[in-house]
């Protein structure tokens, strides 16, 4: 089994302040990668704050979408791209490209991801949430840290 799990943590609306990504190859994890991310004018909404803990502090002087873009296009080009609420983490990358005048297309990825919460609730998981599907298949998760959320839902995927 061979996919990417991506998982975004957002300042405010669908702009990123970090991004964790999990590669697996052949059901076995074979790369991680995790950065913060500067959000446009280094703004969040104290809700957000109060959900990952990320501060505008902490993105002052990180890499902006646009400089982080490379790593992700390598990890996603060409993959089968999995989230837990794949709506939400693929509309983050799609507004992100849009708003730096980057293609989606180019990463030549499905329009849709494979989705670890509809696949759960399919299996009569109710709520799906991340933390619960976590809690019933026994996966250690730091909830709302990108790369904790990603091997999380990586690992979910696999146990489908």
């Amino acid at each position: 089994m061979n996919f990417t799990a991506i998982d975004f943590e957002t300042a405010i609306g669908y702009n990123p302040c970090s991004v964790g990504i999990v590669t697996v190859e052949n059901g076995i994890i074979v790369d991680e990668f995790v950065t913060l991310i500067q959000p446009p004018n280094n703004y969040y909404s104290p809700a957000t704050i109060r959900v990952h803990g990320i501060h505008p502090f902490d993105t002052e002087y990180e890499k902006t979408f646009a400089e982080v873009y490379p790593e992700i296009h390598k990890r996603l080009y060409n993959r089968v791209v999995v989230a837990h609420n794949e709506s939400f983490d693929r509309n983050v990358l799609a507004k992100s490209m849009a708003n730096n005048y980057l293609d989606y297309a180019d990463l030549n990825i499905a329009d849709r991801w494979e989705c670890t919460v509809k696949i759960y609730r399919a299996k009569g998981l109710r709520p799906a949430k991340l933390s619960d599907c976590c809690r019933e298949m026994n996966i250690a998760l730091n909830h709302h840290e990108a790369l904790s959320d990603a091997r999380a839902c990586a690992k979910l995927y696999l146990m489908k």
